[in-house]
């Protein structure tokens, strides 16, 4: 039923676009020359700018489907739909820009160019987002369904049900199981679909019930029945999806590469791996940090002279901290302890009460204005405004060790703010939770993703309770 439908709802998908591009067309025409906000020099008739609108609208079409901005996008976030937006959107503007160069269309309003696609990507995203929550809430009462069969009743196919479960906006439900060991699983599914059978009973199953997508979720030692299986959903026209026995061994996102013709999986793909990304998230850090720098500037200069006037010492306080590949930097803080041996600081956790600390000390750590200098840390390249926390090498030899996968933070530059921190993981806190946090923002990089970072961080505040 839903693969049927899907060729309808992609023409749907392209003649709302069209629609959409129309309208922020005609809206930064009127903006531009109609409604006498703006001052204007019209040299060219409407007709020659809803020529060019008309290019820029089946360019944009044929670039999406080019990049894939209109396959089946069920399981995919919003995020990545604003990112395919800009993408689609971009290159069309760069088409419409090199015809008209081409064409010596020299009188045409840049003002207009740029009030349009600032329109048209506002609208594009509105209207996305918008179709996305009435999806999702049509889903949630039963409609627009895609229905599953899961093969493997064990702890991989329970897992993936109850997981399924917790996101009914995705409009996935599970027609039940099969299981060549139906007794041994039947206590664990008293609350969830029923084992209809067993793998010889695909066929019947596939035949008697509306399936759109089947899930092996076989143990590993079962995958001499894979071929099997996904001969008789092929025949079928039903979709085969493998759930790995070896699932929880693997990233969030895992990728799958290709060496020598034989198929790869990448068991820890980092989507900042990618040039494009570093250089996004490098040129982003630089700009960041130059306004933080100037913004706060008399809240640094304050707290320069409460350091001075209520303790004696230096003013800024630099640590060895493990960044970047595994390799050491001086992370800069503000004093707020009175000043002593540096061994001691390298090796011991700061405690409630910590009579090391200052009064104006306590206050700045409290508020987290003694982190400001790390803005300087990050144009030299040794931090980034968002990432993993940086660790003191004596703790990071510890934790190496006691802490699963922990080392793998280090894949990327050490941040200011992180996932983790805006969780509340900050200060006295479970290293193994932030650890969890920190390997999800390394798997599901994405530039919105730091966004959302930062605006949490400076939303929720930058007051800590856990900070000593």
């Amino acid at each position: 039923m839903i693969r049927q439908n899907q060729r309808f709802l992609t023409q749907i998908y392209v003649l709302a676009d069209l629609l959409c591009t129309l309208l922020m067309f005609l809206a930064a025409y009127w903006l531009k020359f109609t409604s006498g906000l703006m001052t204007h020099y019209n040299t060219l008739p409407f007709n020659n700018y809803l020529l060019w609108g008309t290019v820029y609208s089946f360019a944009a079409v044929l670039i999406g489907f080019y990049v894939r901005f209109y396959a089946p996008r069920r399981r995919k976030s919003f995020s990545f739909d604003i990112l395919k937006i800009f993408q689609v959107h971009g290159l069309s503007f760069l088409g419409l820009l090199s015809l008209l160069f081409i064409a010596k269309e020299v009188h045409i309003s840049r003002e207009f160019l740029a009030i349009f696609i600032a329109t048209n990507i506002s609208g594009m995203i509105a209207y996305r987002y918008a179709l996305k929550i009435i999806l999702f809430n049509l889903r949630r009462k039963g409609f627009n369904k895609r229905y599953v069969l899961i093969l493997g009743a064990g702890a991989v196919g329970r897992s993936f049900y109850d997981s399924l479960m917790q996101h009914p906006e995705l409009g996935y439900e599970v027609i039940g199981f099969l299981d060549d060991y139906q007794s041994g699983h039947a206590d664990a599914h008293s609350h969830m679909k029923p084992i209809l059978g067993t793998m010889d009973d695909l066929d019947n199953i596939l035949d008697k019930f509306m399936i759109d997508e089947v899930i092996i979720a076989l143990p590993l030692k079962a995958h001499k029945k894979y071929a099997f299986i996904i001969d008789k959903c092929e025949k079928t026209g039903v979709k085969t999806l493998i759930i790995p026995d070896f699932f929880d061994l693997l990233p969030a996102r895992p990728f799958f590469d290709n060496f020598a013709g034989m198929p790869l999986i990448n068991v820890r793909d980092v989507p900042l791996d990618e040039l494009s990304n570093r250089l996004l998230k490098r040129a982003f850090d630089i700009i960041f940090s130059l306004i933080a720098i100037i913004i706060t500037s008399p809240v640094m200069l304050f707290v320069y002279i409460g350091i001075k006037l209520t303790s004696p010492g230096p003013v800024l306080f630099k640590q060895e901290r493990m960044g970047l590949d595994r390799r050491n930097f001086n992370m800069f803080k503000f004093r707020s302890m009175h000043v002593s041996d540096p061994g001691t600081a390298d090796t011991q956790w700061t405690t409630q009460n910590d009579p090391r600390r200052t009064r104006f000390g306590t206050f700045i750590r409290k508020t987290s204005l003694d982190e400001l200098p790390q803005f300087f840390n990050v144009l030299a390249g040794h931090m980034s405004v968002v990432g993993p926390r940086p660790e003191r090498p004596f703790f990071v030899e510890q934790f190496k060790e006691e802490i699963p996968k922990y080392m793998i933070k280090h894949h990327i530059r050490p941040g200011i703010t992180g996932w983790a921190q805006t969780n509340g993981l900050r200060g006295d806190t479970s290293i193994h939770e932030r650890i969890m946090h920190d390997l999800f923002y390394i798997e599901n990089w994405t530039f919105f993703f730091d966004l959302k970072i930062i605006v949490k961080t400076v939303t929720k505040g930058l007051i800590n309770k856990n900070a000593y």
